[in-house]
């Protein structure tokens, strides 16, 4: 194995533009982690927000005046071909996906902890697995932060940024849940979304929601942002839920005053609630098993080859891609 590797890599925050594939030494697997060769890696509107460093507040986490994590890409699918100390439960050229925390993605090899990664049925290609674990992830526990299918019954359900990536899984998770699913997306991407289980759609941006009755749905899912909360709560049934997924806000506090509002409207029977979804590998497993049986179909608007992978990025950044974009691996 070569002692080093490729990978796409930004050194200060700004836009995709500066990103620029160099080689990097090749990663050795730590305590409890595997090295990945990767297949494919799955891109989020986050890879934008961390390749910013937008907004300020997440900076100390992920790095003060420069990313701690300057190779973007937070799912990945791969083959295990180095196996750190300590790891059980995963084997030598065993094809696995996970999630990683930071990111890493965008590169010929990365080292994941054992513990995130999930294998991948034969019957599931690498770039399908290799969208699920942040967005399908997010939706699924959207979903069950809004109780829809938890409880019985056929609840009307409303999904707000429907032909993202996460509002494409959003809406055929609620439909298998047994929903009534309405969707807010543009209408060029109506057919798309209702083909995926919407009984209808609308686009909120020309068709404003207060036009419709209070009450009209048991649960509202979020995704996009910049609709003012207590017109959200108003189409919310007493005791329904409205589950916030974007992280839109200012460029210093991000979402943070959005969230805090939401808590103090909450204080009725219509609650909001933020969404701050976290690695969950048994979900995971749950969506694999879901496309394994063509129950659920990642949209993929886009597949990038390797040397792409800028490119990717800067169609990402736009904002308009439907459902997700993919780099596949060297």
């Amino acid at each position: 194995m070569t002692a080093t590797m490729a990978a796409w890599r930004r050194e200060t925050y700004g836009p995709a533009e500066g990103v620029t594939r160099e080689r990097l030494p090749l990663p050795e697997p730590h305590h409890g982690e595997v090295l990945l060769r990767v297949q494919a890696t799955g891109l989020n509107a986050g890879d934008v927000r961390l390749l910013l460093g937008d907004p300020l507040l997440v900076r100390p986490a992920f790095g003060l005046t420069r990313p701690k994590h300057p190779v973007r890409g937070m799912e990945v699918a791969g083959t295990v071909v180095g196996i750190g100390p300590d790891v059980v439960g995963v084997e030598l050229d065993e094809h696995v996906v996970g999630e990683l925390v930071g990111g890493g993605g965008l590169a010929e090899y990365v080292r994941v902890p054992a513990a995130r990664l999930v294998p991948i049925p034969p019957g599931v290609f690498a770039e399908a697995a290799a969208v699920l674990p942040v967005a399908g992830g997010t939706a699924w526990q959207a979903l069950d932060r809004a109780g829809v299918g938890l409880h019985g019954g056929a609840p009307r359900v409303l999904v707000i940024g429907a032909s993202g990536g996460v509002g494409t899984f959003a809406v055929q998770l609620a439909a298998l849940r047994g929903a009534e699913v309405w969707a807010s997306c543009r209408a060029r991407n109506a057919a798309l979304v209702e083909r995926l289980g919407a009984v209808r759609t609308l686009d909120h941006r020309e068709e404003p929601l207060r036009a419709l009755p209070a009450g009209t749905f048991d649960a509202i899912v979020d995704v996009a942002g910049g609709i003012p909360l207590r017109e959200l709560q108003r189409l919310v049934v007493p005791h329904g839920r409205v589950v916030l997924v974007t992280g839109d806000g200012g460029h210093v506090l991000g979402p943070i005053p959005r969230m805090l509002r939401a808590v103090v409207l909450s204080l009725g029977s219509r609650r909001i609630l933020p969404l701050a979804a976290t690695p969950r590998p048994e979900i995971l497993a749950k969506l694999l098993e879901l496309v394994d049986d063509g129950r659920l179909v990642p949209v993929i608007e886009r597949s990038y080859a390797f040397d792409e992978a800028g490119a990717a990025l800067a169609h990402l950044e736009e904002g308009h891609t439907v459902g997700k974009l993919v780099v596949r691996g060297t």
